[in-house]
Order: structure tokens, then sequence, then C-alpha cells
């Protein structure tokens, strides 16, 4: 008999505490209060969640992942947090390539883009262009790292460089145990791949799954996956006690977020931890086994064969 097939689901909720104020413990805590976007419809799951505020409006980014294409685009949300009311998605990036890891982040008065592409094989730098619809047309501006399959990658300023972490897709699931940092003196670049690369590899916290930022005795601290139960199956972070052009030193934490600390049914997995203000954005897995997946698998096949006649 045919093995039934292995679907990954998730979902997005907004947490009401700081990103660096969470522990496992606070996130359990919180469990009851945390805010879920609407489900994304079938065979699809919205993830890889970042935000920007404006005054009770929070505009929350996601991957929005279809099983029938095998393929994503970046679509955007809106909580109210009067009401906890959302909105309907409004695409954002849509590309030939899929897209997921939609880092955005405020800059000199502008809103940057740095989403996930890399089957485009380049880390590439997005401005919102201001019109009608805000953040919903986007400009690409320049590759910050050019020819690199880099996945996830987060930036952070930080004393007077902009620094990049990102993993790299490779053979033997090297995505998911290699952490690697660049550097660069403005945010267009250019950017320099560190010496050290790969400055961390382990299977217990490499990937980046989230926002940096600046954590206990003003170290950089960096939520990551941790992947020994598989991919996305719980995030930690990881903290650099050195980072600089020269040198890098980094240890991971010991606790971690696992998927059953926020949800009921969606216990699989957490891969993304995301800061935006006061408010902490996750997303969390639940595994579905289901032989529809197959006939959706089997449709998606025979179209491309199609295609190709």
């Amino acid at each position: 008999m045919v093995k039934r097939p292995k679907s990954d689901f998730w979902t997005v909720g907004v947490v009401p505490e700081r990103l660096d104020r969470l522990n496992p413990e606070r996130l359990r805590e919180l469990r009851d209060r945390i805010v879920w976007m609407p489900p994304a419809g079938d065979w699809r799951y919205y993830a890889d969640p970042f935000a920007l505020r404006e005054g009770d409006e929070l505009h929350v980014f996601v991957e929005n992942f279809d099983y029938r294409t095998k393929r994503a685009d970046l679509q955007r949300l809106t909580l109210s947090l009067r009401d906890g009311a959302w909105s309907a998605p409004r695409p954002v990036l849509q590309l030939p390539v899929h897209l997921s890891y939609p880092f955005v982040f405020e800059h000199d008065g502008q809103v940057w883009m740095v989403p996930e592409s890399s089957q485009a094989e380049e880390v590439a730098l997005y401005r919102a262009v201001d019109g009608a619809e805000r953040w919903e047309r986007w400009e690409r501006v320049c590759a910050l790292l050019p020819g690199v399959r880099a996945v996830d990658a987060s930036l952070l300023r930080h004393d007077g460089l902009w620094w990049m972490f990102y993993a790299v897709i490779g053979p033997d699931k090297r995505d998911q145990r290699e952490l690697h940092v660049a550097f660069a003196e403005s945010l267009q670049g250019p950017w320099t791949p560190h010496r050290a690369n790969p400055v961390r590899s382990a299977q217990d916290g490499a990937r980046p799954a989230g926002t940096p930022f600046i954590g206990a005795y003003g170290l950089v601290t960096l939520p990551v996956q941790d992947s020994r139960n598989g991919y996305g199956g719980a995030t930690r972070w990881v903290r650099f006690d050195r980072l600089s052009p020269e040198a890098v030193e980094v240890r991971a934490l010991p606790e971690t977020f696992t998927g059953d600390l926020a949800h009921g049914e969606f216990t699989s997995g957490l891969h993304t931890m995301s800061a935006c203000g006061e408010l902490t954005l996750i997303d969390v897995k639940r595994i579905d086994r289901s032989r529809h997946r197959q006939w959706l698998d089997w449709k998606r096949r025979v179209r491309r064969w199609l295609g190709r006649r």
C-alpha cells in the first residue's frame, strides 16, 4: 500500500508580548490571549509572519502556500487591534518562483522587504512604492547577495553595521543545520559574507526563524529553527557573545518554543518568532496525512506534463 503523504499546515498568531520578554512559560500563560489568523483555505496555509503597525492596525505579511501548485506568493492581512477583526488577504508580491519569509522593516522613512526567493538564486531587497494601495506595490532595488541560494535572511542594524543572518540550500538538509552571517556598511551593500561561515553548524539551531534583537547584556539574539524533530519542529534562540567582521562567537540558549505551548491542535512545530513593538508573531504547525494530497500531486504533474506538449 502506498504510504500516506505527510503535509504540513501552518497557522499564524499574534501574541500580546514583546519578543525579548518571551520565554516558553510566558508563551503558555498567554495561550488564551493569542489572536489567530483566519484559515487560508483548502490545501493552503499562511506562515512566516512579519508585521508593521499603524495605530490600531497591524499589517501582517505572510507566505501564502498552495499545495495544488506547491508554490507560494506573499500576501498581507490587517488585524484591527480594537476589535480583533481580520481583513481579507491582499496580494503583496508574486514572482515566477516560490516566495516566503517576507522580512519587512522600516529604515530612513521607507518600508523595505527582503523576501526568501532562493529559487531565483539571490537575496534581493525590495522597497514599497507609495500609492493608493499602500504596501501592495514593491520595486526590486538590488540583489544583496547575488548568486546565493539563501533562505530566511534576517537583517539587523547594530554597532554601525548592517548584519544579515541566513541559511544556504545544499545537500543533506544543509539549510537546517548551518547558520551564515554577512555584513555591510549600508543597507544596499556591498555585502560581505563572513569569513567564519558557517558560524554555527548544528541541527538544534541554525536556520533563522524571525527577528534578530538586542537581548540580555546588550548582545545580539536571533531566533533559529531547532530541526532535531524535523523541519520547523521548534524554535530556540542563539546569542552572539561576539559579532564583528573579524570574529563571531555564538551559542544556543537552552529553552525551546514548541507549538503545543500556543495551540491545542497545531502542536507539531513552531518556526517563526518575529517582533513588532509590543507584539510577537508566531506560526505553529499541524501534520495532515490525508490521501487527498496524492490526488493533488497527480493533478499537478498532469498539468505540468500537458504544459510541455
